[in-house]
């Protein structure tokens, strides 16, 4: 039997175990996606000591200094949790037994839900444009959104394609601002405000959206930034509580309503719902003291 199981390979998740180690706590990590969210992103500048390094880099980083301190890392799917006897069985490939879990699953993509996103996905139409940016190159490229990750995915994309729209519901993007300076800096952005696309248009592949406006803009791909949503399909069995947005609830200690079963980072309450690579850090580091806490029913103070 485990001490700890977490599932969820991002910052959090890694974050957790890297500490739930060195508690000496026999500790696996379940993923199927090493690094998360994070291996989405080209470029990570405000990570403290890291001053520049791939988000694809990090998250292997991540992955490997857990496994140098002692954590067994699984790249699997989570099927299902149940409470047991004496602690919780998560159901994977095969059935894992533990004391403790710490929920680190992380956020989905949301979709437009416009008529042709389905029929177009992957034939043109994307969610990560770190992952699929060069296959557009010399093309005209659409990128949904306003948000800091449309705003840097706009930025990426024009190292590739010919010309990059920004279409955005609002009169003013949400990004940092030195993102924005770079955005506005850029001679192949154009930004197209207080639109939305109303549908993706094409044939085999994606060819032109429709705006709100009435217009139809002529593209070769469409990058969907408009935020995410907690994963939290997964813990619905076990009355687990979480608010109208999704997300699991969570008190100081990252501990649910749940005895035994706390949470970290993009699928929490937390951290004021701040959704940044150092926040999801820091919360999985408390996860992994509380489970700590749980199973020896003692306590680390610094």
């Amino acid at each position: 039997m485990y001490d700890v199981i977490i599932i969820g390979g991002g910052a959090a998740g890694f974050s957790a175990a890297l500490y739930a180690v060195r508690y000496n706590l026999k500790t696996l990590i379940i993923s199927n996606i090493d690094g998360g969210q994070i291996t989405e992103t080209t470029e990570v500048e405000n990570y403290p000591g890291i001053k520049h390094i791939g988000g694809l880099e990090l998250g292997q980083k991540f992955r490997e200094q857990c496994e140098e301190q002692g954590a067994e890392v699984v790249n699997d799917f989570v099927a299902r949790i149940e409470k047991g006897k004496s602690g919780f069985k998560v159901h994977a490939s095969k059935v894992h037994e533990t004391k403790t879990v710490i929920l680190a699953m992380g956020s989905e993509k949301t979709k437009l839900s416009v008529p042709g996103e389905a029929e177009f996905a992957s034939k043109g139409v994307s969610y990560c444009a770190t992952c699929d940016g060069a296959f557009f190159k010399g093309k005209r490229v659409g990128v949904v959104g306003g948000s800091d990750s449309a705003a840097k995915s706009a930025l990426l994309l024009s190292k590739f394609a010919k010309q990059v729209f920004i279409i955005y519901r609002r009169d003013k993007l949400r990004a940092e601002p030195r993102t924005v300076d770079s955005v506005h800096a850029e001679k192949k952005i154009s930004i197209i405000f207080k639109a939305n696309v109303i549908e993706i248009m094409g044939d085999n592949v994606m060819n032109a959206v429709k705006l709100d406006s009435g217009n139809v803009l002529e593209l070769d791909g469409l990058f969907i930034e408009v935020g995410s949503k907690p994963d939290s399909e997964l813990v619905k069995n076990l009355g687990i509580e979480v608010d109208k947005s999704g997300c699991i609830v969570v008190d100081a200690a990252m501990a649910t309503n749940v005895k035994g079963i706390f949470a970290a980072g993009d699928i929490t309450t937390g951290s004021n719902k701040f959704r940044q690579l150092i926040t999801a850090a820091a919360e999985g580091a408390i996860a992994a003291n509380s489970a700590y806490g749980f199973v020896t029913d003692e306590s680390i103070e610094c």
